[in-house]
């Protein structure tokens, strides 16, 4: 098991080409939001963006568009009720944030998972879609990321007594079923089964609601943009931390947001570039 590094991180990272344009940065698609809970929508999508994604669609309840058009007027928007769910047209796929667990929510569930030729992350309420649905699991793709808390990952996989019986579970499912597990918590494990990196950054301001939807949307961007899954799962839970820790200059843990965190993530950047000068 390696220490997530900022001078890995940086052999990974690849800064953007000052001649590109926002075709070369990917598209990426994120399912997210239900009637009520559309903050993690929003959240996710605005991490997506400040991520580097090129362009972003997020497929929304109909009665909840006009929440998403205000808060993100760079995204681009469909509607769930009518998406002709045509996914592999796009560059890679986030879904769960506040999804819904109705039998209307599962139904795109399993869409997605049938259809999936793309890069494809299962957060949130996917998770407890498939917590539920366990017969699902053998038809998610080889190379999906999985990014449960602790709470989630029990309700998959059963009770874990403490941390490092869920990495040891985690390693072993990784590896069987041939997906990518980020574990999330203080010290989030990301693992292929082969390989187990435990993440450097981050802070107790991240202890709320909306981070996860948050990182969902950061390592969706990165594997839009071209990212291999492993590769930016890594680097989407290191920026993610980063940025909490740049944040952390200007709020406590305790009145720190997630969107602080977003809004430091230009400064994480430019730490990454600046320090491999």
């Amino acid at each position: 098991m390696y220490n997530l590094s900022e001078s890995y991180i940086q052999t990974i990272f690849k800064p953007r080409n000052p001649a590109s344009h926002k075709g070369d940065h990917g598209h990426a698609l994120l399912i997210a939001g239900s009637k009520g809970r559309m903050g993690a929508a929003v959240i996710a999508a605005r991490a997506c963006i400040r991520a580097g994604a090129g362009l972003l669609t997020a497929v929304v309840p109909e009665d909840e568009r006009s929440v998403l058009q205000i808060a993100i007027p760079e995204a681009m928007l469909a509607i769930r009720q009518t998406f002709d769910y045509d996914i592999n047209k796009f560059s890679a796929i986030g879904m769960g944030p506040a999804l819904g667990t109705d039998e209307y929510a599962v139904e795109i569930f399993t869409k997605i998972i049938s259809a999936c030729t793309i890069p494809l992350l299962i957060d949130a309420d996917a998770l407890n879609i498939l917590s539920t649905e366990k017969k699902l699991f053998d038809q998610i793709p080889a190379g999906t990321i999985l990014t449960p808390h602790p709470k989630e990952f029990d309700r998959l996989f059963g009770l874990h007594k403490n941390e490092d019986e869920r990495r040891t579970t985690a390693i072993n499912i990784a590896e069987e079923k041939d997906i990518i597990i980020v574990l999330k918590g203080h010290k989030t494990l990301i693992t292929s089964g082969e390989k187990s990196f435990i993440n450097t950054t981050g802070n107790a301001g991240l202890a709320k609601g909306g981070s996860g939807d948050a990182l969902t949307g950061i390592i969706t961007s990165f594997m839009a943009q071209g990212y291999e899954c492993f590769t930016a799962a890594q680097l989407g839970v290191y920026i993610h931390g980063l940025a909490a820790d740049i944040a952390l200059n200007r709020q406590s843990s305790e009145s720190m947001l997630i969107t602080d965190v977003i809004e430091s993530m230009g400064e994480a950047f430019k730490t990454l570039l600046n320090d491999s000068v």
